[in-house]
Formats: structure tokens, sequence, C-alpha cells
């Protein structure tokens, strides 16, 4: 592309791992969300369940994801039993990150049910991109 030509080579790489990024992003959150609308929805489980298993399943599904495709020859060769566990644990922080903008936004300042949701979109995927780069997939 005529527009990165001027960027570095690490600034295009960066663009286009934040570009996979964010593509990977739209896979797992659409796999996630189908996976709650079948259990919740078609199955009955109960709204929280079907969440949380979503959410397992999201971490799983994210993990392969981007270690494959968004951060691919990034980092290391590291011992995948650790790389996943920083995984998890930075998709907990994610998970709390955005409990944290809902109890703020709607719990205690009583805004609207949406208004947490900038803050979800670009707030808490950013802070995630940095901890899976820069500690995830060193």
């Amino acid at each position: 592309m005529k527009y990165l030509s001027p960027l570095s080579p690490e600034h295009q790489a960066l663009f286009w791992q934040i570009l996979r990024y964010g593509l990977t992003g739209l896979f797992v959150t659409a796999c996630q969300a189908a996976i709650y609308w079948v259990l919740a929805a078609l199955a009955g489980l109960h709204v929280q369940l079907a969440n949380f298993i979503g959410y397992l399943a999201a971490v799983a599904i994210g993990y392969v994801s981007h270690s494959l495709f968004t951060f691919r020859g990034h980092g290391g060769e590291a011992n995948h039993a650790a790389r996943g566990l920083r995984f998890v644990a930075v998709s907990v922080i994610s998970y709390a990150l955005n409990a944290l903008w809902v109890f703020l936004c709607v719990t205690h300042l009583r805004w609207p049910d949406w208004s947490p949701i900038p803050a979800m979109i670009f707030v808490t995927p950013a802070l995630v991109f940095v901890l899976n780069r820069q500690w995830v997939f060193r």
C-alpha cells in the first residue's frame, strides 16, 4: 500500500499486526456471541452460564487465533503452557475491565445501559493488545 511506504518496516509490521488483531477480535467475538446465543436461546441454559461458557470458548479460540494469525512471527517460541497462562490472565483482565466499565457507568454514575460500550470497544481492546504484544506473545 502506498500509504504505508513512508513508514518504517517496524511501523508497517505494527500496522498489519493491529489490523490482524481487529479481524481476529471480530472473529472471536462472533464465536462467543454465537455460542452464547445457541446455549441461552436454543438450549435453554441460564444466560450467565451461557455467557461464561461462551467466554471460555472465546479464550481458547482467541489464543489459537492470535498465536497463528495476529502475533505470528512476533517474539520467540515460548513455552505454550506459560504463554497460555499469560493469555488467560490477560483475558481475565479484559473481562474484569469491561465489568468495571459497566459498574462505573451504569451502576455508579447511573448513565444509560449503552454508556460503557465506547470504553469496551476502544479502551479495553487497546490495553489488551498492548498486554498481548508485550507480555503474552513477546
